[in-house]
């Protein structure tokens, strides 16, 4: 679908170009964005999509198994796992909520939490406690994910008590991380207002950042919903408000 949305964008006219954008300088219009640490781009509005980055426990067979039972979003790959057995690991709201929808299709959904408690509004800990195929395991870490190809089990250390430790390994289909994201809003951060997460902080209601010609949509802003079809639905506003700024910014001139 991404390849035919790019064809589609081509036969209109876009000027299509592949880099990393490096650092930026949105103190004067035309705004400054260099990529790859070398070619400059000045442009009168800049949009700004570049999403969030989900947190992982930073294990090896976390990347080994990406894509083939390691996922950052059940409500993206949770169909996958119908009448299959799950974990999730995470303590806060997100990890409750997405143990919940998979509860919903999933045998067995097996809640791996570091602490000795939820982090989660009370509400959200209550339904977690409330559902009869959520199991809820205190005190443990992932220590490794196996499996042949694809996950099969995941291997946990759980703590007895100050000093001793013991393994558990856990038959699992599916390895849900549920321990938040990072928005891609570095380089910005010296000239957007950002939240204490990094979120770049937009007017509300609409994709416009407080700096004029520069919007934001998208994962980058939306620490809420994080799903495809309202970063696409940012997106059209953000181009909408950007024409419409060029055309002021035309006849202003």
């Amino acid at each position: 679908m991404m390849e035919e949305l790019e064809q589609q964008a081509a036969r209109f006219g876009t000027d299509i170009r592949w880099g990393i954008a490096t650092s930026v300088d949105f103190s004067a219009s035309p705004h400054k964005v260099v990529i790859d640490e070398n070619t400059l781009v000045e442009a009168d509005t800049v949009i700004i999509a570049t999403g969030a980055t989900a947190r992982y426990l930073g294990l090896d067979s976390e990347e080994k198994y990406r894509g083939s039972g390691v996922s950052a979003c059940a409500t993206c790959d949770g169909f996958f796992y119908r009448g299959k057995d799950v974990a999730v690991v995470g303590g806060g709201d997100t990890a409750c909520e997405e143990s919940l929808y998979l509860a919903g299709m999933c045998r067995k959904v097996y809640l791996i939490v570091r602490k000795n408690f939820l982090r989660a509004s009370k509400i959200m800990q209550q339904r977690v406690f409330n559902a009869a195929n959520i199991e809820v395991l205190f005190e443990r870490n992932t220590k490794e994910i196996r499996g042949n190809m694809v996950v099969e089990e995941v291997i946990l250390i759980k703590r007895q008590g100050e000093a001793d430790e013991t393994e558990e390994i856990i038959p699992v289909d599916g390895f849900f991380l549920a321990i938040g994201h990072m928005p891609n809003s570095e380089i910005f951060k010296p000239y957007l207002e950002t939240d204490e997460t990094g979120y770049i902080k937009t007017i509300p209601g609409t994709p416009r950042t407080f700096v004029p010609g520069v919007f934001a949509c998208g994962d980058v802003q939306d620490k809420v919903y994080r799903q495809a079809v309202t970063a696409a639905g940012s997106g059209c506003q953000a181009a909408i408000e950007a024409e419409r700024f060029l055309s002021h910014l035309s006849i202003s001139v």
